[in-house]
């Protein structure tokens, strides 16, 4: 499980060193791509989350899964970190999600959300304590 937030630097190669913590836990390998729900940043996932993820959009109706697939297998790339943690984001990417000199890592659990941090400060205002107390009492632990 990935959680925490992080802010690391982009560097003008579009590098970004993924926290360590982060990489033990994603392993080896990372899959990059667009994010798919309905937000301009950039989602991380592990092998085997990436692995859940395909199967659950093959689980779709084949109307539905093949614009999903299109979408986000356009903009997917397989990354290893290099010796000091670093990985390219792809141009393509850094693009689509607005990542310049800085990003804002959050660990949702299962993979990783990369923001430009004016979208995130953005989309974070969103989510009030109010909001957030309304659809925690949907929740049975």
């Amino acid at each position: 499980m990935v959680f925490g937030c992080y802010d690391p630097a982009i560097d003008k190669k579009g590098r970004m060193a993924v926290p360590a913590k982060l990489r033990e836990k994603l392993g080896d390998t990372f899959i990059i791509c667009r994010g798919i729900f309905g937000k301009r940043c950039l989602c991380i996932y592990s092998e085997t989350e990436w692995e859940n993820l395909v199967q659950s959009i093959e689980a779709l109706p084949k109307v539905k899964s093949i614009d999903v697939k299109r979408f986000l297998y356009d903009g997917t790339f397989e990354v290893e970190p290099d010796a000091q943690g670093r990985i390219l984001i792809p141009a393509s990417l850094r693009d689509f999600a607005n990542l310049t000199a800085e990003v804002h890592i959050i660990g949702m659990g299962t993979n990783l959300e990369l923001w430009n941090p004016d979208a995130w400060k953005e989309e974070s205002e969103k989510s009030t304590p109010e909001a957030i107390a309304d659809i925690m009492l949907n929740l049975e632990f």
